[in-house]
């Protein structure tokens, strides 16, 4: 008769002896190290004192019982019905009859290994392993919606908490009998009938550990388990790909892909994995290598899956559209980082976390060379293309910084994929332009001069466009606009905690600056135009007021024409160079044209013939700039203003 699990029986170190339990077998009691030290275990009159034969022939008599009751091989009833399901107080005792069973076994084999007693005691063994595998396969299939990870998450984290609180309450005080009946009515069925089901395949999984049948019972647990995992990385969207699949695969396509695997992540650490992991730790908690190597074997496959596919997509075709998506898959990672250590902390999944830590690495070098490309797509814009129509912002200039600004939205991981990573050896920033004693002392050093040397590339290649201008006042105004247009994006994204204040008012002076040279080189003609009158009671003949009045007129039209055009997209630089305008130009002509009108000529008529304009229509004039031609205005446009269709007025201050 084969002997099945006798050498782990005979030759376990930590089975006690045995004295009568509370269903009629036997139970343990601690016997004294130095008791067995001086006396021999075959001493017979020792047997006789601790087990007589009375003793052991009610062990395997109720054993014997109980055991045959539930012999699937000898009765139909036992082969259709759930000793689990039926009776769960006659399953505990089956489990404490085997247990008993087993320690009668060990006793007998130091005696006599040959004796009919101990024969008889491991056929019964073997029947009641047959029986406790029979048990265990159902209890996992039956109760498969109830063992779903996320029902074994939720009855964790809940039974955590409830074992936080359980003796004291939030003030110190013990907790009621009202409170923990309150507490126990909160538990969902679901969770009952999990919490009740992890019990019962972790007593299963003990008793036949214990018996020797370990193998029996963990091929099962991974049969069934393994396939849970497997089905729900499956419907998560998450499949067995190649680098060649990827490569073909249309971006459309590859987005919905990546966008199934972030949630999949999401769901995998909080429930799949997770709760996978619980319910291993609780049905095998006995033994630390058997748990290790079913969660090993459940896990492994799915979980290497799941983070291989980063390092696939950082492995294809680098495209900037590609970016956020690489950068939202290294967020992922990086925010799961702790649940993956601690999900996967066996020293044998390792593999897993060598996996993640992969795709990290593979995600952060495709991040930099995107970033690279494009620094070097900024520089390769041709500078010979059309300027931006009525010195306006810039195409390059929109795209630039909504790039920018979006990558902004990403700073906690470009943080941590830029930290070791050197700046290239033309990498060079001018004092002026980035505070560099700021950055030394910022958290996030080495991606501010990254954001600020983008820019920086990004303004030298504007001020190559601004050339292209005849008119070297809307080269200024060009250049303020797109300044502005960047400040203002810095200013409204997360860009501003990564570049600070002061950049931002270094480069606000520097419109200003801009904006300044426009006027002087786009109105100074017309400023200059209008004398000063420092005594209001000199006189001026009427040949030098008429004069005047044609210089201002001819010089005031020219600059409309040329200015006509011009566009200030922002409204808060638009009205400062509106204000500035009317301050330099209405004011001076108002004072003038009260002072000398009247000295040009004896009527109206001729009057108008030399005041072509009063302060009010210049004012309007102004207020009517910086909004742009529509094509039809552009082609009907005159070098008179009044041929605007357009009047503002603008309220001079």
């Amino acid at each position: 008769m084969p002997r099945k699990g006798m050498r782990s029986i005979c030759f376990n170190p930590k089975t006690p002896s045995l004295s009568i339990s509370r269903y009629g077998t036997t139970t343990t009691a601690s016997s004294s190290p130095s008791s067995q030290r001086t006396t021999p275990a075959s001493t017979p009159t020792r047997r006789q004192s601790l087990f007589p034969d009375s003793m052991m022939d009610q062990i395997v008599e109720s054993a014997a019982v109980l055991i045959l009751k539930w012999d699937p091989e000898s009765s139909s009833y036992a082969k259709v019905t759930s000793l689990f399901y039926e009776s769960k107080v006659e399953a505990q005792q089956f489990i404490h009859c085997v247990n008993d069973l087993q320690k009668a076994m060990h006793f007998l084999v130091t005696e006599d290994s040959s004796s009919e007693k101990l024969i008889l005691c491991q056929s019964l063994m073997q029947v009641a392993m047959k029986r406790l595998q029979k048990e265990f396969y159902q209890i996992l299939s039956m109760n498969r919606a109830y063992l779903d990870p996320e029902s074994v998450s939720t009855r964790s984290s809940r039974a955590s908490a409830r074992s936080s609180t359980s003796d004291y309450d939030e003030d110190g005080g013990a907790t009621t009998d009202d409170e923990i009946r309150v507490a126990s009515d909160s538990i969902s069925d679901v969770e009952q009938v999990s919490s009740v089901a992890m019990d019962e395949l972790k007593s299963i999984a003990e008793c036949m550990i214990s018996a020797g049948y370990a193998k029996e019972c963990i091929s099962i647990y991974k049969i069934i388990r393994k396939s849970i995992i497997d089905e729900g990385i499956y419907r998560m969207g998450v499949e067995k790909l190649s680098s060649s699949q990827i490569n073909k695969t249309d971006w459309e396509v590859l987005e919905l892909r990546i966008k199934n695997w972030l949630e999949a992540v999401k769901v995998s650490m909080r429930t799949l994995f997770n709760g996978e992991r619980i319910l291993c730790d609780h049905v095998f908690a006995a033994s630390d290598s058997i748990r290790e190597s079913c969660f090993l074997d459940i896990s492994k496959e799915g979980a290497l899956l799941l983070f291989g596919f980063p390092e696939l997509v950082a492995k294809s075709k680098r495209t900037p559209e590609k970016m956020f998506r690489i950068l939202d898959m290294y967020n992922s990672i990086f925010e799961n980082w702790p649940e993956i250590e601690a999900i996967f902390s066996f020293e044998s999944t390792a593999v897993v976390r060598t996996q993640a830590f992969n795709s990290l690495v593979k995600l952060a070098e495709f991040v930099r060379a995107v970033l690279s490309d494009f620094e070097a797509s900024i520089q390769k814009d041709s500078s010979k293309s059309a300027p931006a129509q009525g010195a306006s912002v810039h195409r390059l200039t929109i795209y630039v910084m909504n790039y920018l600004s979006l990558l902004a939205d990403y700073s906690n991981v470009l943080i941590d994929i830029f930290r070791d990573w050197p700046p290239p050896m033309n990498f060079s920033l001018p004092e002026s332009f980035f505070d560099s004693s700021d950055s030394e002392d910022s958290q996030v050093p080495a991606m501010s001069l990254r954001v600020a040397w983008l820019i920086l590339v990004l303004l030298c290649k504007l001020d190559g466009k601004a050339k292209q201008y005849d008119d070297v006042s809307l080269s200024y105004l060009f250049l303020a606009n797109n300044l502005q247009h960047i400040i203002t994006k810095v200013r409204t994204s997360n860009l501003q905690y990564l570049l600070g204040d002061e950049w931002t008012a270094k480069h606000e002076t520097k419109v200003k600056q801009f904006a300044a040279s426009y006027e002087r080189l786009g109105w100074g003609h017309v400023i200059a135009a209008i004398p000063e009158i420092s005594n209001p009671t000199a006189v001026m003949t009427p040949e030098e007021a008429k004069t005047v009045f044609r210089n201002f007129n001819a010089s005031f039209e020219e600059a409309y024409r040329k200015q006509r055009a011009s566009v200030v997209p922002n409204q808060k630089l638009r009205d400062e160079i509106k204000v500035s305008l009317a301050r330099k130009v209405v004011s001076n002509y108002r004072e003038f044209y009260e002072t000398h009108r009247l000295r040009v000529g004896n009527g109206e008529r001729e009057i108008k013939s030399y005041v072509k304009y009063t302060p009010e229509d210049v004012g309007n004039y102004i207020s009517d700039l910086f909004f742009g031609m529509t094509e039809s205005e552009s082609s009907s446009a005159s070098s008179s203003p009044s041929s605007s269709p357009r009047w503002r007025h603008w309220r001079i201050r």
